[in-house]
């Protein structure tokens, strides 16, 4: 492999828009991408219209299943005016729009065009739980599914695993899932925009309005330890562990570097890329680490020059509380066994030294799986332009961030970091 990948030519994200995402009987794909498109179109700084657009790429994981409708590029493309332009979709389970964005960057660095719409939907809540849970499953590995497993079946032997082999405790994770909660309460966008503390609350409330005994949990964990409130779905993993069924959208728009000016004088520059994949369960070397993440990291590293500390803050795929644990380690950011250990520490609070998902993440921001990669890529978009608002990073000068997106049950990773100069 070449020590440093380089493409042909930079490129530049100039607009960002996301829709809000939760569950929306009343709103379908379209309405959603076009809440994102017209948050992005707006987002330019000198402006930008269908007209300006050469081609669009699309992540949709599995609308056709969700509601049996395919072909989804060439639909988004009409609802929005782009045709007769070129529109495609790309599909690589939760890591789909995040290889939307990568196609697009590769089609401006080629030289073949100069500005591309990238992006990515899904529609999961008119599907029952159960629905949603095959239509899911389709994305794990044949001898995962021959063996019963689901993501949180997954997920939850991962945990398993990774606390026999460093000493990690459930209780640990209580700190990921009161992180995750904190940031999304401060992201207006959020499925669920509640810190664990609003969400006892809340359950208070309920419970003296019906009359039935008040529940007198003293703080976050006594809350996350009852089985009542916080009732187990794959043990060691509990419901306050993972990420809700969601609807949503996101894109972003692409230019070459040497046009980005035109577009906006705070462009951001996209300076590395990777792409790993990774065998099933019964095939890894280890049940604590994603070789998919680790080439990833390894490959965008190189070619942006970096190094895991040089990354001031970076969006990972915690589709479920141990996720977020072993992604830090597998970036780098840390060593195996011991993100749990920075997570409880604070460092990976939004004011401490490694922020992670200021977003709220996957876990509480929401994960229409088709829209996630470029979601996260949207949380650094706002970050690095200081455009986060409450939920800020409160360094001063941010230059550098970056988004990790797993497919599947860790057969596919990405890595994109982002660059304010």
């Amino acid at each position: 492999m070449k020590e440093k990948r380089q493409i042909g030519r930079g490129v530049c994200v100039v607009g960002a828009g996301m829709s809000r995402f939760g569950m929306f009987p009343d709103k379908d794909s379209k309405d959603l991408f076009i809440e994102a498109y017209n948050e992005m179109i707006a987002s330019v700084d000198k402006g930008a219209g269908p007209e300006d657009i050469d081609a669009l790429y699309l992540g949709n994981f599995s609308n056709d299943y969700f509601v049996h409708q395919a072909h989804w590029a060439p639909i988004i493309a009409d609802a929005i005016g782009h045709t007769p332009k070129p529109a495609t979709r790309t599909e690589c389970a939760c890591a789909s729009s995040a290889l939307a964005f990568k196609e697009g960057v590769f089609a401006i660095a080629s030289g073949f065009y100069d500005v591309v719409l990238v992006g990515g939907m899904e529609e999961m809540s008119k599907c029952k739980t159960e629905e949603v849970t095959e239509g899911l499953a389709a994305a794990a590995f044949p001898s995962e599914l021959a063996a019963g497993f689901t993501f949180p079946g997954v997920f939850g032997a991962i945990s398993s695993v990774y606390f026999t082999k460093y000493g990690c405790r459930k209780e640990d994770l209580f700190n990921v899932t009161i992180k995750s909660h904190n940031n999304a309460a401060l992201n207006h966008k959020a499925q669920i925009p509640f810190t664990i503390r609003d969400i006892m609350k809340q359950k208070v409330e309920r419970a003296r309005q019906k009359g039935t005994p008040i529940p007198t949990w003293k703080d976050e964990k006594e809350f996350l330890k009852d089985p009542k409130a916080n009732p187990m779905v794959a043990y060691p993993m509990s419901l306050y562990d993972c990420c809700p069924i969601s609807d949503g959208a996101s894109c972003m728009l692409l230019v070459s570097e040497k046009m980005a000016r035109q577009f906006t004088d705070d462009p951001l520059y996209v300076i590395g890329i990777g792409q790993g994949s990774g065998a099933g369960l019964q095939g890894s070397e280890s049940l604590t680490s994603f070789e998919a993440s680790r080439q990833a990291a390894s490959e965008a590293y190189k070619m942006s020059g970096l190094k895991p500390n040089d990354i001031q803050f970076c969006e990972v795929h915690d589709c479920f509380s141990m996720a977020e644990i072993i992604d830090i380690e597998d970036m780098g950011f840390f060593k195996p066994g011991e993100g749990y250990k920075a997570v409880n520490e604070g460092v990976t609070r939004r004011d401490g030294s490694m922020p992670i998902n200021t977003s709220g993440g996957l876990k509480c921001k929401g994960h229409p799986v088709g829209a996630t990669g470029i979601a996260q890529l949207h949380e650094v978009w706002e970050q690095l332009r200081g455009k986060a608002g409450e939920r800020q990073i409160p360094h001063k000068d941010l230059h550098f961030g970056a988004a990790q997106n797993i497919g599947g049950t860790g057969g596919t990773a990405t890595v994109t970091i982002l660059e304010r100069r």
